[in-house]
């Protein structure tokens, strides 16, 4: 039986933290701009378009890089791609750094977001070919473990160097060389996807991969479930009654995991706390806890994962987010401050459920000989999503109150749960091989 192989549990460790070092890269410029923008506004006289154009052209890079890691994943390989993503990433950082106006830097930021776009889509997908079926959903949640520590570590530093002059904003940025250079070298030294390889025809060189990962019996198994597929699907395959129904699943599990709302709260938790009366201290705080509960209870999902499934964890995310919000509504429309710990509440269950399964499911739903474009495409659809939450927030908020969204939250995410118990089926303890024979949805 598959389940009594020996693993090589360190190789396999050590492959996958590597490769999710692209996840830190996606936390670090998810929370930079935050600590960057009033520097910019005083040097480069940013108004309220510049700072939402600032923002936003992380999220208009990252739908560029989807489609370009897609392509590069399954026509040269996942390694290729994922240095690539480094290389855009270290360049662009010291770019960022460099910048004599805010038309070059936020071009700058944009080119940093097609690395981010690349590594978001081909970090998850490396390592769920990588990892065992028993291990996979864990390893899977590395990725966004780095995306917590890349956010939390980013605040800090930011916050250690808010007094450091009108330049501070230089450092904060040019700093992402740092991590970006980490995960160039890391990548030189990781192997080549397996099941790639097999799909190639490159059946000798994954074969030493998958013994290093399990031995012999293991890729033995692996092996006999796999069939040299060199013919080039492109976009079109997704099209094919074999993707297409798990290519939907894979882009509404990417957009709900967007519109369920909860990126408002790391993107806009000073306006949010503003509206009941915390202070500037205490708005910075808050997002300090956040940070704090986010990590803790996503190390808590990469232990659960792989013990309560994939399916349970979504719904119990969803669920439990829409009675939060509906209480977190009433209380910010009350102007309380318990809203604080209501919101608290809404990140440690996202951060066990929704923020990591999510990737989980998206690498490990599709047929092996397509899975590059479909990642690509459904994690294009959740930077889409992404985009027009983080737009449509402040509109909201300023014309019907900073509560009225939050509602408006909780109903996509009774959608979701209704969407994840129909739709959706358990993968957990599959081989990818065996996820690519279901039928989703029947």
């Amino acid at each position: 039986m598959q389940n009594s192989t020996t693993y090589n549990n360190r190789f396999i460790l050590r492959v996958s933290f590597i490769s999710a070092l692209g996840g830190y890269l996606f936390g670090f410029d998810f929370a930079v701009i935050a600590g960057a923008l009033p520097f910019l506004k005083a040097q480069f006289g940013f108004n309220e378009y510049w700072d939402g154009f600032a923002t936003a052209s992380l999220a208009l890079g990252c739908m560029l890089g989807c489609l370009i890691a897609g392509r590069i994943a399954d026509r040269y390989g996942r390694k290729p791609g994922l240095l690539l993503a480094a290389g855009i990433f270290f360049i662009s950082s010291i770019a960022m750094a460099l910048s004599p106006d805010r038309i070059f830097f936020v071009s700058c930021r944009l080119i940093a977001g097609i690395g981010v776009g690349m590594a978001s889509t081909l970090s998850p997908l490396y390592i769920a070919e990588i990892a065992p079926a028993e291990s996979r959903g864990r390893m899977i949640a590395i990725n966004q473990l780095t995306i917590v520590l890349g956010i939390l570590i980013t605040n800090i530093v930011n916050y250690l160097l808010r007094n450091e002059g009108v330049d501070a904003w230089r450092w904060m940025v040019g700093l992402g060389a740092v991590p970006s250079a980490l995960f160039l070298t890391g990548v030189c030294w990781l192997p080549e996807s397996p099941r790639w390889l097999m799909n190639t025809g490159n059946t000798d060189k994954a074969t030493k991969i998958l013994l290093r990962i399990g031995g012999t019996h293991y890729a033995n198994t692996i092996i006999e479930k796999n069939t040299p597929d060199n013919s080039r699907k492109g976009y079109a395959g997704l099209f094919s009654k074999a993707v297409l129904p798990a290519l939907l699943i894979g882009m509404v599990l990417a957009v709900f995991q967007q519109l369920c709302g909860i990126n408002v709260v790391f993107n806009f938790a000073t306006t949010i706390f503003q509206s009941v009366g915390f202070n500037q201290d205490d708005q910075l705080k808050q997002t300090i806890f956040i940070g704090i509960v986010n990590l803790l209870f996503t190390i808590l999902a990469m232990w659960q994962v792989d013990k309560l499934g994939r399916k349970p964890l979504m719904l119990l995310g969803a669920g439990g987010l829409a009675i939060l919000y509906v209480a977190s509504a009433f209380l910010l429309q009350q102007k309380s401050g318990l809203a604080a710990w209501t919101l608290l509440a809404s990140i440690a269950v996202y951060a066990m459920s929704l923020a990591p399964v999510t990737w989980v499911l998206i690498a490990e739903i599709f047929p092996s000989k397509i899975r590059g474009i479909a990642v690509s495409v459904s994690v294009l659809a959740l930077w889409f999503a992404y985009a027009i939450l983080v737009f449509t927030f402040p509109i909201l908020a300023s014309r019907l109150g900073t509560y009225t969204p939050f509602y408006l939250y909780a109903i996509i995410c009774v959608l979701g749960f209704l969407f994840i118990y129909r739709n959706v089926k358990e993968t957990n303890g599959r081989s990818l091989e065996d996820i690519g024979d279901i039928t989703p949805g029947h």
